[in-house]
């Protein structure tokens, strides 16, 4: 099987996607985020990170396109954007305990 190389924008991309969630603050952040849409201050009681780190490192996975917000009232949540997004952080971690 031949597959197409991808281009240098594409490497470049792929290779900041893997940098975001080589981050253990921001993949513990992801594999909360499995369980459904959560606010700032459940996140940060749930990893015991300060308010203001977890919001750092949310703006960091949503400017990477892996986690989105809504806005209600007061209050950010925060989900994965994607099934994608779900299935390389679930394949991830089935891998690394096989």
């Amino acid at each position: 099987m031949t597959s197409k190389l991808p281009n240098a924008t594409e490497t470049v991309c792929l290779a900041e996607l893997f940098h975001q969630m080589a981050d253990p603050t921001r993949l513990t952040l992801l594999l909360c985020l499995l369980d459904g849409e959560k606010c700032v201050c459940d996140l940060s009681a749930e990893v015991d990170v300060s308010l203001s780190a977890v919001s750092h490192q949310l703006r960091s996975l949503r400017i990477a396109a892996l986690v989105s917000g809504r806005r209600d009232g007061r209050h950010i949540f925060y989900s994965l954007a994607d099934d994608h997004v779900r299935i390389l952080v679930s394949t991830g971690l089935e891998h690394i305990r096989e």
